[in-house]
């Protein structure tokens, strides 16, 4: 792996607009009428209009495309559009785009958007219905004869490897879900308000796929969000105070395959999230003691515990322990666990409330946000500042 140094991206856009719809279990409206919603929303939010925005960002999953959705929007001329891959990995990145374009001038005013009917329409949880014939499609060719046909099944391969390796029980994974449940009931937009959960009712939950019960499986949501990404100069002057970039980054491991790395030399780790977490340290200089909140992509409860040990929070292992004891407020709006399942783009818009310091669950003095997308997959982070 190459060695850089400090990149030039820091500090020079920011965050500051967020918007959503409802996060529900059957909308009603078309996956377009929900990013426009939120688009709008999130403009709105921000003290502009739709014709301030030049760009747009999206995932290569989303439905409603980029031109589609600047006509409907009331959206004029763009400069600049773009789309990532690899699903929920796509979150932190299609902000890291956004950035990039606005610090390097291509545009000014970048509108980052997810959209979907991921309940009441295509269900991810359901697993492979067909295979494409791809290179993609082939390699799940591996897997799909011997019954792992869902993300659960293919997630549980790993958490069962994890728990041998450390000598743990399936009820480490609980504290991850009793805290992010217990998060999501004080906040009145998740989808599970007022709805807290214990250890024991984690440990009663049905099994999905050993050792996987349904309380360590995100939710299946309907809904909307977008993201307003402009220059820090510019953000200073509009109606909310600026969530700033300090650092963003991408990353793949070494033998990467899309949810199925089943043929790493150690299963016990997410690599590609410890190739975004050396970046973000490098490119901010900052260290595991300077991060304030974590917001960790939760669409299974164990790919949360490694991803604190990839990032350096604790050691490999300690990561039950390390979020029984509270030792980081972690996903402070319930995660997807709890509020909604968004692809992690509500996991962003969680962050820069907490920068702006108006979460539901604030966290005191929080100035720094760690912020990640899917895991198992390549993926992407960022870190998130207050102006000053």
């Amino acid at each position: 792996m190459s060695v850089r140094g400090r990149d030039s991206l820091g500090g020079r856009a920011a965050i500051a607009g967020i918007g959503a719809t409802e996060f529900s279990k059957d909308s009603g409206r078309s996956e377009l009428t929900l990013a426009v919603e939120a688009v709008h929303a999130a403009l709105d939010d921000a003290g502009l209009t739709p014709a301030d925005v030049d760009g747009l960002v999206t995932f290569t999953m989303d439905t409603s495309p980029e031109i589609t959705v600047a006509q409907a929007a009331g959206i004029g001329e763009l400069s600049f559009f773009s789309r990532v891959h690899y699903g929920g990995g796509a979150a932190c990145a299609t902000v890291q785009q956004a950035a990039l374009a606005v610090a390097t001038g291509v545009a000014d005013v970048v509108v980052c958007y997810r959209a979907f009917n991921e309940r009441s329409g295509r269900r991810f949880g359901s697993g492979v219905q067909q295979r494409e014939p791809s290179a993609e499609g082939a390699a799940l060719g591996w897997q799909l004869p011997f019954g792992l046909l869902t993300p659960a099944s293919w997630v549980a391969m790993i958490a069962q490897r994890y728990l041998h390796a450390y000598g743990l029980t399936p009820e480490a994974f609980g504290h991850v879900a009793v805290t992010d449940r217990r998060h999501a009931a004080r906040n009145p937009a998740a989808y599970f308000h007022g709805k807290p959960i214990t250890l024991e009712d984690h440990a009663a939950s049905r099994w999905i796929a050993e050792p996987l019960r349904l309380l360590d499986c995100c939710q299946e949501t309907d809904g909307g969000q977008a993201l307003v990404v402009t220059s820090t100069e510019r953000a200073r002057d509009l109606r909310r105070p600026p969530a700033v970039i300090v650092a963003a980054a991408q990353g793949a491991g070494r033998n990467q395959e899309a949810m199925t790395s089943f043929y790493r030399d150690d299963l016990t780790g997410l690599p590609e999230m410890g190739v975004v977490a050396r970046q973000l340290w490098r490119s901010s200089g900052l260290a595991p003691d300077d991060i304030d909140v974590g917001i960790l992509y939760d669409h299974f409860t164990p790919f949360v515990l490694m991803q604190l040990e990839e990032f350096g929070f604790c050691g490999p292992g300690e990561a039950a322990a390390f979020v029984a004891a509270d030792a980081l407020p972690l996903n402070t709006h319930g995660g997807q666990l709890g509020e909604a399942y968004l692809h992690g783009m509500n996991g962003i818009a969680e962050a820069v409330r907490q920068m702006r310091g108006t979460s539901v669950n604030q966290v005191p003095g929080a100035a720094r946000t760690l912020v990640t997308a899917g895991t198992g997959v390549p993926t992407s982070g960022l870190i998130l500042g207050t102006d000053g």
